[in-house]
């Protein structure tokens, strides 16, 4: 009775429009009021324990570091100089902006791992320079959420530092190494379709008039840039910092490159990039730490091992049920956000996987690439919202050129269920 209550309780919750971390913090609460009718004030305050212990996680730090990251580079002009050496690479042709804005996206991500924040940084150069080439607003759009997606995949990942609070078996480096072949390959896969609408529909002819950058000037121009993921990825391989420590370092760097050397970040430029940053911050990890109560309402009322018993031998094979639980995922990420799938899904998904013999660190890219589907799928695409907003056009208009985007990353989905090994290479390579 109580369990039918929990999902009840959380699903009505959603569907009048309670945010999704209150609903779920709600729904454990009254869950475990109930399960202890003769101790309702002990039950609360274990509920609370709960709270703070779901919140002061080391791992959680990186969060806000990696949010605050995305906004200074936002603001640092590193993501224009990063466009004109790629334009200097591969010119004015048919499509190459498209190219141009997925390839700045995949590489920006492996600096702030920040969806939103890397399609408002890219998008807003990109987006009007296409829009003056002749490609329709909504395209361009559909390109840049769907270029910023990789964001999540490609190391640093705020998601993957989230599952991996989830599933502890999981470290993030080995995480972040696992992400990173995918995150490129799903890059390849946007490409693929973005030139192929281009040039079907002739897209982009007035950009050849423009002329092409100078490479070796850009290049110049563009090396604080190309250097970020060196020293954060680099530095954590050489075992100099944390992930989380490697955040910190990500921060003051971006913030040298800023106001040192390209010099468009002032003083009283900080406090609202800080703000910015620390809204974001709160909102993530008040929607953790709300997961967290469900999570533990799950465990402490047992209803996790009999939805895992009765799914395992429910006499699907192992495949019939990874195929279920990707379509079930993909259907959520079109309404819920990649940080509450996460919360939601994994402590459910985590023994199946583990019943299954499922490789901890595999699961984890393979949802990290569901989620980075939801980032740019309607009805509610987070990328999607603020590429939309960039271009000024309803969303709906994007539908019919995101739909190819979507296809092509769906195909590196599913070549990286088929096989495993390229997620799982890397990180092997590597000891972790």
């Amino acid at each position: 009775m109580i369990p039918t209550l929990l999902f009840a309780l959380f699903v009505v919750l959603m569907v009048i429009g309670v945010p999704v971390g209150i609903a779920l913090g709600a729904a454990g609460t009254l869950a475990i009021a109930l399960a202890n009718p003769d101790t309702h004030w002990f039950g609360l305050m274990a509920v609370s324990q709960s709270f703070y212990a779901g919140l002061a996680k080391y791992p959680l730090l990186a969060i806000p570091m990696f949010v605050l990251v995305g906004s200074i580079f936002d603001r640092s002009g590193v993501a224009a100089k990063l466009v004109r050496l790629a334009q200097s690479i591969t010119g004015n042709g048919p499509g190459m902006l498209a190219v141009v804005a997925i390839t700045v996206a995949m590489f920006l991500g492996g600096i702030s791992g920040s969806g939103p924040a890397c399609a408002a940084a890219v998008g807003a150069i990109m987006i009007g320079a296409m829009n003056r080439a002749g490609y329709p607003r909504a395209y361009s759009a559909s390109v840049v959420a769907a270029g910023a997606a990789t964001d999540i995949l490609i190391p640093p990942s705020i998601a993957m530092i989230v599952y991996s609070v989830l599933v502890p078996q999981a470290s993030v480096p080995a995480l972040f190494a696992a992400g990173m072949f995918p995150g490129i390959l799903a890059g390849i896969g946007l490409i693929i379709p973005a030139v192929w609408l281009a040039r079907r529909h002739k897209m982009g002819a007035a950009a050849r008039a423009e002329p092409r950058p100078p490479f070796w000037r850009s290049l110049f121009e563009a090396i604080p840039g190309l250097a970020a993921p060196v020293i954060i990825l680099g530095g954590m391989r050489m075992g100099y910092f944390t992930p989380t420590e490697a955040a910190v370092v990500a921060v003051f760097y971006g913030l040298l490159i800023g106001m040192l050397v390209h010099r468009t970040i002032r003083v009283r430029d900080l406090f609202p990039i800080l703000r910015e940053a620390g809204e974001l911050s709160a909102v993530i990890m008040l929607i953790v730490t709300l997961a967290g109560i469900f999570a533990w309402s799950l465990s402490t009322l047992s209803i996790i091992d009999p939805i895992t018993h009765a799914i395992v031998h429910s006499g699907l094979g192992e495949y019939s049920v990874l195929t279920l639980l990707i379509l079930l995922l993909i259907v959520a990420g079109m309404f819920l956000d990649g940080i509450s799938i996460f919360l939601i899904f994994v402590p459910l998904i985590q023994p199946v996987a583990m019943a299954f013999g499922w490789d901890l660190v595999w699961l984890g890219v393979v949802l990290t690439l569901m989620v980075a589907v939801g980032q740019f799928t309607p009805p509610v695409a987070v990328n999607l919202m603020v590429s939309s907003k960039i271009a000024r056009i309803p969303m709906e208009s994007t539908v019919p050129w995101v739909l190819w985007l979507v296809g092509g990353m769906l195909c590196t989905l599913v070549l990286v269920v088929i096989f495993p090994q390229i997620a799982l290479w890397l990180p092997h390579y590597l000891g972790y």
